[in-house]
């Protein structure tokens, strides 16, 4: 049972006695550990998905993050020194718990909160974690995924083939798969100039929380080396059909630019090439709650941009 995984990885972090609660069951299983000095977030990460040195390369970036005054969750190691443990072949890691609340959940933002000073703020924070990012020195051994031309485009992207999806008709599939090769000559053509280094690669809004005006980052897992562009498309996209969007994405681009430059046409060939993964992501996730549903509403949002890509 996944109980005694946790009391038996809450004795390698020399906590046996610690209380614990699940906290969420999303990609990883959370659990929040609550002992008398502090509260922390045990994280049992789904097998298969990361090496267990690309989850240490994980938690030694964040490490450095947080010294450089970047609000991220600093990962505890165990009295052993470690990161990582692996306990019934799960891979496990303890962070410290966070203060504050999620922002939201798909796309959407806090009514009490002024939304493009949110992302005004945002574009800032996401700036200054790239300038840290680029000045760091990794350490050897250092293995993360790269959202690089053939992690988006190639013939198994990162996320998953999203030509393949079965929901797509194939006039649809078609469309994909032109859009596919066109987007790919045109990411060769600029890929030498743009912005390419570290990103967080997931900053949606349910990976952002606050806590009074303090903005953190959370659930790395899926960091690693990408577009600059393609970090701000992530968080835009779910914004798409909002009233107010032009608004949300010229703050964001203003927190941004005020520190790194921000190609405006990349940007939105990067929504467009964000929009794809999730047509991929979607695949192997079919058969769980509304998977179909949130199937359709990718390959809806994909095909509106490729379409608008290839007019």
């Amino acid at each position: 049972m996944i109980e005694e995984t946790v009391k038996k990885a809450l004795a390698q972090w020399g906590m046996p006695e610690a209380k614990f609660t699940l906290a969420a069951k999303r990609e990883n299983t959370v659990f929040r550990i609550t002992t008398a000095s502090a509260d922390y977030a045990l994280r049992l990460h789904r097998m298969g998905y990361r090496t267990k040195a690309e989850l240490n390369s994980e938690l030694l970036w964040m490490a450095a993050l947080r010294t450089e005054n970047i609000r991220v969750p600093k990962p505890l190691a165990s009295p052993s020194g470690a990161l990582i443990a692996e306990v019934d072949g799960i891979l496990i890691d303890v962070l410290e718990w966070l203060p504050g609340t999620q922002v939201g959940s798909a796309g959407t933002l806090p009514k009490h909160i002024d939304r493009t000073q949110f992302c005004l703020d945002l574009g800032r924070t996401m700036a200054k974690l790239h300038d840290i990012s680029d000045l760091w020195t990794r350490p050897e051994n250092f293995y993360r995924p790269s959202w690089d031309r053939e992690g988006l485009l190639g013939s198994n992207p990162i996320w998953g083939r999203f030509t393949g999806n079965p929901m797509l008709s194939p006039p649809e599939r078609e469309i994909l798969v032109t859009t596919q090769n066109n987007a790919s000559i045109q990411l060769e053509n600029l890929e030498n100039t743009a912005d390419f280094g570290l990103i967080h690669a997931d900053l949606l809004s349910e990976n952002i929380m606050l806590d009074d005006d303090n903005l953190y980052m959370i659930d790395f897992d899926d960091s690693g080396f990408g577009f600059r562009d393609f970090e701000l498309a992530t968080f835009l996209l779910r914004f798409l059909e909002a009233p107010d969007y032009e608004d949300l994405e010229n703050a964001l681009i203003e927190g941004y630019g005020a520190r790194r430059p921000v190609n405006h046409d990349h940007l939105h060939f990067f929504l467009l090439l964000r929009a794809l993964t999730y047509v991929g992501w979607i695949v192997p996730r079919m058969n769980e709650e509304n998977g179909a549903a949130k199937s359709a509403t990718a390959i809806n949002r994909a095909l509106k941009l490729a379409r608008k890509y290839l007019s």
